[in-house]
């Protein structure tokens, strides 16, 4: 009786494993199909518009006291995709108003707070896209002010979708620490226009 029970079992497996099997390896030649029809890398480049929302969480009031502050910004990017999966850029960020900061970073025991007034931050970036719709940026740049300027380092992450003749839309996140300054962080949603791809 046991060994009977046994057999039904196995036999069981056997059909799941073969049918696991068939269903695994038939949609296996259906990716490998769709990867062979798909066009081959052309390098281009792509210019891109987005509205964003800085957040800086050292902000401070007109009496001096500490607010987060959630500021309008516009993005304006250059992308050339020279590689499938890499690409470098110029990524400037800009933000439409002033505002009062206080240096957390800076070295010292004294907090000073600056204002800054409408700065713009571009920075190079190098780009790496493990797929069609991601992609991962680091790169280093400036923030320009007239009161006083910031090396700053941004790292960041992008969500694209592609639309017809050439149009994308796009989300992104990035993150801006600006040495012996302060941090910000930054939302945005954009489109953007592809130029030489096929």
């Amino acid at each position: 009786m046991l060994n009977e029970t046994t057999g039904r079992i196995y036999n069981w497996f056997r059909k799941i494993f073969l049918l696991v099997t068939f269903f695994f390896l038939s949609g296996y030649s259906n990716i490998t199909a769709q990867e062979n029809k798909e066009k081959s890398f052309s390098p281009h480049h792509q210019i891109g518009l987005s509205i964003n929302h800085v957040h800086v969480f050292e902000g401070r009031d007109d009496e001096g006291n500490r607010e987060v502050l959630s500021l309008p910004a516009w993005g304006l990017d250059y992308t050339f995709q020279f590689h499938e999966k890499w690409a470098i850029g110029l990524h400037t960020d800009f933000i439409i108003e002033k505002f009062k900061v206080e240096k957390n970073l800076a070295s010292g025991e004294d907090k000073e707070t600056v204002e800054r007034s409408y700065p713009i931050a571009p920075a190079l970036m190098g780009i790496y896209k493990p797929n069609e719709h991601w992609s991962f940026l680091l790169g280093f740049g400036g923030e320009f002010a007239k009161e006083e300027n910031f090396f700053l380092t941004r790292a960041g992450a992008e969500y694209g979708y592609e639309l017809p003749k050439g149009w994308e839309i796009f989300g992104t996140v990035s993150y801006d620490f600006k040495w012996n300054a302060y941090d910000s962080w930054g939302i945005g949603l954009g489109i953007a226009k592809n130029f030489g791809k096929e």
